[in-house]
């Protein structure tokens, strides 16, 4: 059994990751509302569906990724690159 990685992994606010999952984990519940709660026409439903549902999927990709890698660690001293001196 592979060991549990910590949740606190998800946090990292300097990662444009985070915030990208964070925005399409949101959109997801609100567009299955609206198709739940709207009266739609069939093609708008199942175009809103699509995209909830690819929300959702493209969200959870990205949780895994943020759980799966290294937290970037931000640089100190300004310098970049693995010849900066």
């Amino acid at each position: 059994m592979q060991p549990s990685r910590p949740l606190s992994r998800l946090y990292q606010p300097r990662n444009p990751l985070f915030w990208l999952m964070l925005t399409l984990n949101s959109l997801s519940p609100l567009l299955a509302w609206v198709v739940h709660n709207r009266p739609l026409n069939a093609w708008a439903t199942l175009l809103l569906t699509g995209f909830a549902v690819g929300n959702a999927i493209l969200g959870t990709f990205l949780l895994w990724r943020l759980l799966r890698d290294d937290p970037a660690v931000p640089a100190r001293d300004g310098k970049t690159g693995p010849d900066a001196s």
